[in-house]
């Protein structure tokens, strides 16, 4: 079983809820976690991706691959443009996100980053931490051309 059924496992055991949403291509070539709440069965990764982030209050990205990095980019992105204010954590267990981290504080200083989108990454090394930091979460979207026009004047000067 996978990291993300052991979640599921995980959670259901402590008494949480779980919701599952998968492909229907990959719930045919892999066995899908049958013993969810609720496993909303879709026809492709972008239906995935919606429908996760319209049942989402907000996105944990724990350590991963390529998927992992997708889902958390787009989500952050779509906040980014104003198109939702949900909190955007990483999990940086054993500070798996350190470098990556560390490049998007470089995108800053190269101004390829506005400062104020690099801080709607929420990030911690304890779960309960970054849990806490999301509740408290209370940004509100900067407007696509107020940030545009801000790092325009940056360069500039």
């Amino acid at each position: 079983m996978g990291l993300m059924g052991e979640l599921a496992r995980a959670a259901l055991a402590d008494g949480g809820k779980v919701t599952g949403v998968i492909p229907q291509s990959i719930a045919d070539q892999e066995v899908a976690f049958t013993g969810l709440d609720d496993l909303i069965v879709v026809n492709t990764m972008h239906e995935r991706k919606a429908r996760m982030a319209e049942l989402a209050d907000g996105y944990i990205a724990m350590p991963g691959g390529y998927g992992t990095l997708d889902e958390f980019f787009e989500v952050l992105t779509w906040a980014q443009l104003g198109m939702h204010a949900k909190p955007c954590g990483l999990l940086n267990v054993d500070n798996y996100y350190g470098q990556l981290l560390a490049f998007l504080d470089h995108a800053v200083q190269e101004m390829f980053i506005h400062a104020p989108h690099r801080e709607m990454i929420l990030s911690a090394d304890d779960s309960s931490d970054l849990i806490d930091q999301m509740a408290a979460y209370d940004k509100k979207p900067i407007k696509k051309t107020e940030w545009v026009h801000a790092m325009d004047k940056k360069r500039r000067s």
